[in-house]
């Protein structure tokens, strides 16, 4: 049977997927296939956090529900946060869907395949409690020379305006021994870029040694002799210790990048919001990485419209954003989401300013970025390619140790040649948006 795989959301969602391929793989015999409309059954793994998210899953659904009519295929699974969310409105409305899989039943994937294929309707998502394994099966839907690596699943935060507890469970960690097992057997593999994943790494550990253990796992990872960069996403700002600083300072192999999102800091906001003490303990967080670690490159974050956010609250937002320079942000409108106590807050904002506002620190963030883009123009920096450019197949891209795979910027080259997962060095010569292009000065000694 020939299989496709649509993974929509996060990149913790893009390692469920690998894992549910590779039981099919392994397991089942079945053969994947990038083709939709040569596919016997797809699987789509859905995101459910908020609005739009959960309009593009349903639209997937109902795009894809069309090649019953017109392609080779027959059934069709939803899993992922919007299936454990919605399981019985999903098969209830879309007749088309023959079987529900939860977060917590990714393990179930044989079984519920078996079932739909004598013409059963499952609908796995009473559990919360899988986590994968360096045993479960999984196969790579990146690049061979880089892969994500969760550590750990679920979350123990109750933020207001967070649907995720309620999505993937509570904080379930990985052993560093059983971690350190899939890391080194992806690095003979060929992966030279590990980049760790978990609603909060920062929390990592919590569960199973009573202490945030980010910063020992590491310590162990950058041991693992062929990997090259290792990177970090997801901080909690209040959990990022003065131990884990120094581990990203000191340890060559560590990308000095830094994914935390505060969300605000007003005190008010960020009260309501349940997240950081206060806006200067945020601030103050900030500034000492920054110190200890000039070169450090940040990425967060931020909500606008959230209940009760003021002209006043937002000018306090936007005027750090402008005073600290973050090298990324990301900015969204607060989505109102049932089942969340921001649900029921009072002065929700209306939809228009939410926009106005988005729009603003949109355009506020792309002139910091252009600005401090030019300001690397004429500098050498070591490049991790990727493989050849999606702008030109004369082209090769790459990153820098300060851009993160799929959702930063990255660097194309106009001379030279290189393998992709080699290390070479670029000069910067232009930059456009957030990308760069420039030369490659020198490749990687081998």
């Amino acid at each position: 049977m020939k299989f496709a795989l649509i993974s929509l959301g996060c990149s913790k969602n893009l390692v469920d997927s690998e894992n549910f391929i590779g039981i099919l793989v392994n397991k089942k015999g079945f053969e994947v296939t990038s083709e939709l409309n040569e596919a016997d059954m797809i699987i789509v793994n859905t995101c459910g956090f908020i609005g739009d998210a959960k309009k593009e899953s349903i639209e997937t659904i109902l795009e894809v529900s069309e090649l019953k009519e017109t392609g080779n295929l027959k059934k069709i699974i939803v899993t992922g946060c919007l299936a454990q969310r919605y399981a019985k409105e999903i098969l209830k409305e879309l007749p088309e869907v023959d079987a529900v899989i939860g977060t917590g039943e990714i393990d179930k994937i044989e079984k519920v395949v078996d079932e739909i294929l004598n013409d059963k309707h499952p609908v796995e998502t009473s559990s919360m409690d899988f986590l994968a394994n360096a045993n479960t099966d999984r196969i790579l839907t990146t690049a061979s020379h880089t892969a994500y690596l969760k550590i750990s699943e679920g979350c123990d935060r109750r933020c207001t305006y967070c649907i995720i507890p309620q999505l993937r469970g509570r904080l379930r960690s990985r052993t560093i021994e059983d971690i350190l097992v899939e890391a080194n057997n992806l690095v003979k593999s060929g992966v030279r870029e590990l980049n760790l994943l978990a609603q909060e790494t920062t929390e990592y550990g919590i569960d199973l040694y009573k202490e945030k253990s980010l910063a020992k796992l590491m310590k162990e990872l950058v041991k693992i002799e062929d990997l090259k960069w290792l990177r970090t996403y997801y901080m909690y700002p209040d959990s990022v210790t003065d131990e884990l600083i120094q581990v990203m300072k000191t340890e060559d192999k560590i990308c000095k990048y830094f994914d935390i999102p505060i969300q605000h800091v007003s005190d008010s906001i960020l009260q309501n919001m349940g997240r950081a003490k206060t806006g200067a303990h945020l601030k103050e967080i900030l500034y000492r990485i920054r110190k200890e670690i000039p070169n450090a490159t940040f990425r967060t974050s931020v909500i606008v419209g959230f209940p009760g956010e003021t002209q006043e609250n937002f000018e306090e937002l936007r005027d750090f954003l402008e005073e600290f320079q973050f090298d990324y942000v990301g900015v969204f409108k607060y989505s109102r989401e049932e089942d969340t106590k921001a649900y029921d807050m009072d002065n929700q904002v209306p939809e228009e300013i939410k926009e106005e506002r988005w729009v603003e620190l949109t355009n506020l963030q792309s002139k910091i970025a252009e600005n401090k883009n030019r300001a690397m123009l004429g500098q050498t920096v070591e490049v991790m390619i990727d493989g050849v450019s999606t702008e030109s197949e004369y082209l090769l891209e790459g990153r820098t140790k300060g851009q993160a795979l799929e959702i930063d910027g990255k660097v194309l080259t106009n001379d030279g040649t290189a393998k992709p997962g080699e290390i070479v060095k670029v000069k910067l010569e232009q930059n456009f948006d957030y990308d760069f292009i420039g030369p490659i000065v020198e490749n990687e000694k081998q």
